[in-house]
């Protein structure tokens, strides 16, 4: 309300020095109220000589308007009262800091409307965020942290002034209020430092459980399985005090908070007598693989049990069985493998995809062309993955879909087809071609790489090597 109207009084009135008072005192409130309003943290901010002014001016205006002598214009007085509410709601404000964590059923738009955005500004942030994050990636029990303004009588919020997101570690997204009452997103992300660690430890139980007791990232863990899932059967090749050696990168903070992990650099199995040593070697090309020491790549054409979950059993071979559903003796045209419902499901091989769609007996189906010779198929899947559709080339290892129980099934499997020259033939024996090995200057290369790396690690090796593989 304009500061005229709220001083126009009758100065012909009997009461004029009064009057003059009382508009002295309403033109240093109004004052005192810009300054409050210009400042988030108001408990914070008014000093006590200035909380005593206030007072006294209070006083003196209420002991005018108290004063059965003294006559003013009836809109006068309601302008006063609204104007001493408005000091009195805002001396009651504080600024707090609070985390959030986000339960089910909770989304970006719901999360602002809690902390006192209206609909249409919190509509506002969701677009002006996904330049930088998709809000609808936000997970169950991942922590916010918000500043709010609240009242301090009542404890409700009056409004936000910040909310922070951090959607990885090392990275924060900042919504926050200006000047205006505007809504904006920024991103801050930290400069990451690469680090290299070695690690090898004795397996006792599984090779994962093992690798994480030291420490190993779940991410290499993972990928340390999936190098060597071409030529060791988890199951039955690895057993208790067999050994295991891992050189890896890490993406850490300038604080020293890891970030993610990057590239294993080294994979050692020893098992009883014989080691396996891989190397990772990338080319001028950008292409990169795994090698023995020799430069021999060890990456085969196909995997032979494509999924996360390498310690599944086989709950139907290749060949005649008993059909649980059908009751009587039919051949399997491929071999099963019990795993958890939704455990990832990887392409076999480098390919185009064929087939993704509902196959009758199959429940969610996926055919994969991998060459002219080789192709391969996957059943009973919960769900594709996303993106998975015919057309689209994928990678070995890629994800495909997830384990389930769709089609003709008794339970949580995935069931595994490699088709050779249009003829079905048994994923567990099927001998798949070797990949290229290095020569010429790139084995040069290579042969250098692993030199620094044994001379770099020299202890974890030594620790590692028995006579009898000092000899190889």
């Amino acid at each position: 309300m304009p500061i005229k109207k709220l001083l126009k009084f009758d100065l012909k009135h009997k009461h004029r020095q009064k009057v003059i008072t009382l508009g002295y005192a309403l033109a240093v409130t109004f004052a005192f109220v810009l300054s409050l309003t210009n400042n988030n943290a108001v408990e914070a901010s008014v000093s006590h000589s200035e909380r005593l002014e206030y007072l006294m001016i209070e006083n003196n205006v209420v002991n005018n308007l108290s004063n059965p002598e003294t006559v003013y214009p009836e809109d006068s007085i309601d302008n006063i009262k609204s104007l001493f509410s408005m000091v009195n709601s805002l001396v009651k404000e504080k600024e707090i800091s609070r985390e959030i964590s986000v339960e089910k059923g909770d989304t970006l738009i719901s999360i602002l409307t809690d902390l006192g955005v209206d609909r249409e500004n919190a509509n506002d942030i969701f677009y002006k965020l996904k330049k930088y994050y998709d809000p609808r990636d936000l997970k169950i029990g991942q922590k916010l942290s918000a500043d709010t303004v609240i009242n301090t009588q009542s404890q409700q919020i009056v409004r936000l002034n910040a909310l922070l997101i951090e959607p990885a570690a090392g990275e924060r997204i900042i919504v926050s209020r200006n000047e205006t009452g505007e809504y904006q997103v920024s991103q801050e992300k930290d400069e990451l430092i690469e680090e290299v660690n070695g690690v090898t430890g004795t397996i006792s139980g599984t090779l994962g459980a093992s690798m994480k007791n030291k420490g190993v990232p779940t991410r290499i863990i993972n990928n340390f399985i999936r190098i060597f899932a071409y030529s060791v059967d988890f199951r039955r090749d690895v057993r208790k005090g067999d050994k295991f050696e891992v050189i890896y990168e890490n993406h850490i903070t300038p604080d020293g908070k890891v970030v993610k992990s990057g590239n294993i650099l080294y994979a050692g199995l020893i098992l009883r007598k014989d080691k396996i040593a891989l190397y990772r070697f990338e080319n001028k090309k950008g292409e990169a693989g795994y090698y023995t020491e020799k430069g021999l790549a060890m990456k085969k054409m196909l995997d032979r049990k494509p999924m996360a979950f390498k310690q599944a059993r086989i709950s139907s071979p290749f060949g005649k069985r008993y059909h649980p559903i059908l009751k009587q003796t039919k051949i399997h045209w491929g071999v099963d493998y019990a795993a958890p419902k939704g455990t990832a499901i990887f392409a076999g091989g480098d390919g185009v995809v064929q087939v993704a769609k509902y196959n009758g007996s199959y429940g969610n189906y996926i055919k994969i062309r991998h060459n002219s010779e080789f192709s391969t198929a996957y059943g009973h899947m919960q769900r594709f993955a996303k993106g998975i559709r015919p057309g689209i080339r994928v990678k070995q290892g890629q994800v495909i879909g997830y384990v389930g129980s769709t089609g003709r099934s008794t339970g949580p499997h995935l069931h595994y087809e490699v088709i050779q020259n249009g003829r079905r033939v048994n994923p567990r024996t099927i001998k798949a071609s070797a990949g290229e090995n290095l020569s010429g200057k790139n084995l040069q290369n290579f042969k250098k790489m692993v030199a620094d790396v044994k001379s770099s690690y020299r202890t974890m090796f030594a620790q590692n090597e028995t006579p009898q593989m000092a000899q190889k």
